[in-house]
């Protein structure tokens, strides 16, 4: 095995120990939750051995995790929490890719609309899996199937 997939569980790693050091709070705290993820996804003794990918979709996990959270805190009125939780995403987004505007996403939905042939809602199911794997790891899954729905009349 390379040392490739091990790239982003390390540098979490390094950045962990770094928040410790610096007395980084959020970071830490953040970063403890990300090594949690990784733990329960792993068998006992492999960590180090989750592909790149896997290790993806854990920071995926947690920051979608955040993003929901700060929007539920927000609705009910608990801005410092929101505010919390906000704070823990802007730290994940660091190791996520850079994730695709609504503007780009309606651009390339309205190409895989096309490419499937797909003339309603009832189409949904054509255009949303091929959609995800185009965007995997850039966009929210709830903003693509806003903007495929959005095109595709519902």
């Amino acid at each position: 095995m390379s040392a490739e997939p091990k790239g982003l569980a390390a540098r979490i790693d390094v950045d962990l120990k770094e928040a410790m050091r610096s007395q980084d709070n959020v970071t830490k705290l953040t970063l403890r939750a990300v090594k949690t993820g990784l733990t329960e996804v792993s068998k006992p003794g492999t960590i180090d051995m989750l592909s790149e990918d896997q290790v993806m979709a854990v920071v995926q996990r947690e920051a979608k995790k955040r993003r929901e959270a700060a929007g539920e805190y927000e609705k009910v009125g608990a801005t410092v929490q929101a505010e919390q939780e906000r704070a823990e995403l802007a730290v994940l987004e660091h190791y996520l890719p850079r994730q695709l505007s609504e503007a780009e996403v309606e651009t390339l939905a309205r190409t895989v609309i096309t490419e499937t042939g797909a003339t309603s809602v009832k189409d949904l199911n054509k255009v949303m899996p091929v959609m995800m794997g185009r965007v995997a790891g850039t966009a929210d899954g709830k903003l693509v199937s806003q903007v495929v729905r959005k095109l595709l009349g519902a």
